[in-house]
């Protein structure tokens, strides 16, 4: 049994309903449960005005638990990154709290990386995620919760997938591949893109960049990778790898074959990083646990991947 701290960093709970299942469903896994006392805030679209939800951050740093869970993302996280506090957040890392999450929390993640190197979690929101009733037995993804159980336990030692046969061939010198240990870093895309130019965007050189996103048109997904190739962000990675992008719809009649795939060959012949498809993490049910900050291997053996931190 974990000790789990659940706070709303970012929009307000919207679907009350699944985050009540979500309590529920982790209650029954075993785990304390503990709400921040403003995890179901509401100011404008927001979990709380900034004041409150950067003391709830702090609560989080501060309750000496196993794993800080989201309530989920939205927005909100960007416009309180001058008074988040790094060295609390840090050092309760430090102590063995696992911090979680995905979206716009990507933007806490990436700028803890900034300022301290601290490794997080990109997983699992409570509502989106373990409110989520896909199972035919109405419960939340199996291989989300299991990843989540290796994280608690501490068994977690990477995280593999079947590539689709599109990208070896594309790549066929993929077929048999690996890198050097190389930090892991990224997120969605959207949240990443809005902090270039920032002090808060890791300079990560050399690393293994994995981006998601959810609702953003292939145009809007290419239109924000130009900008990461134009700031030289692409191009000094050992590669990129790409989860899901979910939740948008093409035109019919108008976008004619510009479509996600379109936009992955794209990519590839502006880079000479390798360009991997397939990540099961994202706006989707069934995602694995990365560690965000942390050195990790790639490795690619005909179409299984592995990234690889054990």
């Amino acid at each position: 049994m974990a000790h789990l701290y659940i706070h709303s960093p970012s929009s307000s709970v919207r679907d009350k309903a699944a985050f009540k299942r979500g309590v529920a469903r982790l209650k029954a896994l075993g785990h304390q449960v503990e709400l921040d006392p403003n995890a179901q805030s509401h100011h404008q679209r927001f979990a709380g005005d900034d004041t409150n939800r950067v003391a709830a951050i702090t609560r989080a740093a501060a309750s000496g638990a196993d794993v800080v869970l989201t309530s989920r993302g939205g927005y909100g996280l960007t416009r309180i990154l001058p008074d988040l506090p790094y060295k609390a957040i840090a050092k309760s890392i430090e102590k063995g709290t696992q911090w979680v999450g995905l979206s716009d929390f990507t933007a806490l993640q990436l700028a803890l990386l900034a300022k301290t190197g601290a490794t997080t979690w990109a997983g699992p929101a409570v509502g989106e995620d373990f409110g989520a009733q896909v199972e035919a037995n109405g419960s939340p993804d199996m291989i989300m919760e299991a990843c989540f159980d290796d994280l608690i336990d501490g068994h977690g030692e990477g995280a593999g997938w079947r590539l689709p046969a599109a990208d070896l061939k594309a790549q066929p010198q993929l077929a048999d591949w690996k890198t050097t240990p190389a930090t892991l870093w990224g997120g969605n895309l959207t949240v990443l893109c809005s902090l270039v130019g920032t002090p808060y965007l890791p300079a990560v050189k050399g690393g293994i960049l994995f981006l998601e996103d959810v609702g953003e048109h292939p145009y809007r997904v290419e239109r924000m990778m130009t900008q990461l190739l134009h700031a030289g962000v692409l191009a000094q990675q050992k590669a990129i790898v790409l989860g899901a992008f979910s939740g948008y719809k093409l035109v019919p009649g108008y976008d004619r074959g510009f479509d996600m795939p379109a936009v992955v060959s794209w990519l590839r012949a502006q880079l000479k990083v390798p360009v991997i498809t397939g990540l099961p993490f994202g706006h989707v049910p069934t995602k694995v646990l990365l560690p965000v900050g942390q050195k990790v291997r790639l490795m690619l053996e005909a179409r299984d991947a592995l990234l690889y931190w054990g």
